[in-house]
């Protein structure tokens, strides 16, 4: 059962742009099904991104510039609306688009994800008719529209964390046609009030699983979900749920990366410039700074320091350090360029070697063969969650924070 689109037209250019977006998320193997296909052709996506921003470098950093039919003609915004990309349509928890004249700086805090990821994560819970589906994270409730109309609303429920957002996400559904049940509230705790539900997905990473969740999802159902952390390692994770407190699942291909979930967010950080007079120890690093930006690297490093945060610095225009620092309880790892040749040194300090701890996890992934994200599970239990991988030493398993 669907709901109609009273809204949307089939014809005219916004029928054509998403006619021509199905057919692109098709080509790529996003969109595999003729009733997601129908969903995307029909939800009229300009409805919920009446506005956003769009992000360029400027000679101080990155710049958000507001995107609306009268600064860029209807048709062009129409044309930017119906592209397979992340809209950003609030900074830093207030500022929205249709509120500053220019350019701003700050930091994305809401958006309309990209649709090829909002559908490839549809295709992937893969909810059947008559089932029900909890959503963390409505933002603009495009994703929303889309299960609104593949499943009928009364089969969803979308729960967000920020009152403008839900506030917006509630009037662009009701001029949709949808009618899914809204709550605002902490999604991290799912929905108090009703379920269980089949299915989970969650728009917002999260650094481990809610036990809430696992509550609000009956056993045998799904809970698809990102799993990220302050070092901005990211893996999508589907978990087949189990009775007492337990799921487990594998991670999915693919660099897939979300806003972490407000309460999940890390802690602001100490003076970095007293952590760099304190003792330290040094020593030739096996690996540099590449480990904070590949996608592969960067998990494995988050797995081995969860509490772990990234800190670049540069004094008086000198090269830039990069900083690995836990907050709770004040370790902290830098890398210092040591000669021309591209090498590094790694100084330690406070009563945990962080960088030890992320060299000797790369290590075992490396000495497994180096495989792909995929061979990742995930395991859920009442004493704590752990992604394991299997190895020719055996299995290695880290735990994800308490």
């Amino acid at each position: 059962m669907t709901d109609p689109t009273p809204a949307a037209a089939a014809d005219g250019p916004a029928g054509r742009l998403r006619e021509r977006l199905a057919d692109r998320l098709t080509d790529t193997g996003m969109l595999r099904s003729a009733a997601w296909r129908t969903a995307v052709t029909d939800v009229p996506r300009e409805i919920f991104v009446p506005a956003f921003f769009r992000w360029s470098d400027g000679p101080r950093g990155t710049v958000w510039t507001p995107v609306t039919p009268a600064s860029e003609g209807a048709d062009a915004w129409l044309e930017e609306v119906y592209a397979d990309e992340t809209l950003v349509t609030q900074l830093d928890g207030a500022v929205h688009p249709g509120e500053v004249g220019g350019p701003v700086g700050g930091n994305p805090t809401s958006s309309s994800t990209l649709p090829s990821l909002v559908v490839r994560m549809l295709e992937d819970l893969n909810p059947q008719d008559g089932q029900r589906v909890l959503e963390v994270g409505t933002g603009t409730g495009y994703s929303t529209a889309l299960m609104c109309h593949r499943l009928g609303s009364e089969h969803v429920t979308s729960v967000e964390y920020d009152p403008t957002a839900a506030s917006g996400a509630r009037s662009a559904l009701a001029t949709a046609g949808y009618t899914p049940r809204l709550i605002h509230g902490d999604g991290l705790l799912g929905d108090e009030g009703d379920g269980p539900y089949d299915h989970l997905i969650a728009t917002c990473s999260v650094r481990t699983v809610p036990d809430a969740w696992l509550n609000r999802v009956r056993a045998g159902g799904t809970i698809l979900t990102t799993v990220s952390g302050w070092l901005h390692g990211s893996g999508l994770v589907r978990l087949a749920v189990e009775d007492g407190g337990r799921a487990h699942g594998r991670f999915l291909p693919g660099t897939v990366s979300f806003m972490i979930a407000r309460p999940h967010a890390a802690p602001a950080l100490p003076d970095v410039g007293v952590l760099l007079r304190q003792a330290a120890q040094e020593r030739r690093a096996r690996y540099g700074p590449e480990v904070l930006s590949d996608w592969m690297l960067q998990f494995l490093a988050q797995l081995a320091v969860p509490d772990a945060q990234y800190l670049g610095t540069s004094i008086d225009g000198g090269p830039v350090l990069d900083h690995v620092i836990d907050t709770h309880d004040g370790s902290f790892a830098t890398l210092v360029p040591d000669g021309g040749d591209g090498a590094f040194r790694v100084r330690q300090g406070g009563p945990a070697r962080l960088w030890d701890r992320i060299e000797a996890s790369i290590n075992v992934w490396s000495r497994a063969g180096s495989p792909p994200q995929t061979a990742f599970t995930l395991t859920v239990t009442p004493a704590g969650q752990f992604v394991t991988l299997d190895t020719p030493d055996g299995r290695q398993r880290w735990r994800l924070p308490a």
